[in-house]
């Protein structure tokens, strides 16, 4: 075991990992934030994404000891106590989740999309989706969300 101290969803954590214990499995496992699902296994279908220090990876391909010393956000660190992200409220509106499997993927890579591009081009939403499969539907509500989530956000002056 070692010793792994992260930062996750704005919380300070220090526990002991396996140097073979996936960032995922840390997630669901003893930090229970199931909120991030395990597709796939081999970091195609996106389903895992969280954010590291902004950035949007793929956490079952991801060792947590590489998270050592980094903040780690999961789609149960978007909403504001009970004040819901721009971004899940325009899923919700746009109707881009349909069995939510995915969502919360989709939620992590737009959000890293929209702290780097605050105003993106539908190309540049599919862009950053592109490592995110939905199974059920197509993308067009889906990007109709990440546009109104980037639209509401700049009307507010709020950061993704």
């Amino acid at each position: 075991m070692t010793s792994l101290r992260i930062q996750v969803n704005g919380q300070s954590v220090d526990t002991d990992v396996a140097p073979t214990t996936l960032l995922i499995d840390l997630l669901r496992g003893p930090l229970g934030l199931t909120g991030t699902h395990q597709g796939c296994d081999t970091a195609q279908c996106g389903a895992c994404t969280v954010l590291i220090d902004g950035q949007a990876v793929k956490s079952c391909s991801l060792l947590a000891l590489q998270a050592q010393g980094r903040a780690v956000t999961t789609v149960e660190g978007l909403a504001r106590g009970d004040t819901l992200h721009p971004l899940q409220e325009a899923f919700i509106a746009c109707h881009g989740l349909q069995c939510g499997f995915c969502t919360p993927g989709m939620m992590m890579s737009a959000c890293g999309l929209l702290r780097q591009v605050p105003q993106p081009s539908d190309a540049q939403i599919a862009d950053a989706l592109e490592g995110n499969l939905c199974r059920c539907t197509g993308y067009v509500n889906i990007v109709a969300a990440v546009q109104q989530a980037a639209q509401a956000m700049a009307a507010t002056g709020e950061k993704a």
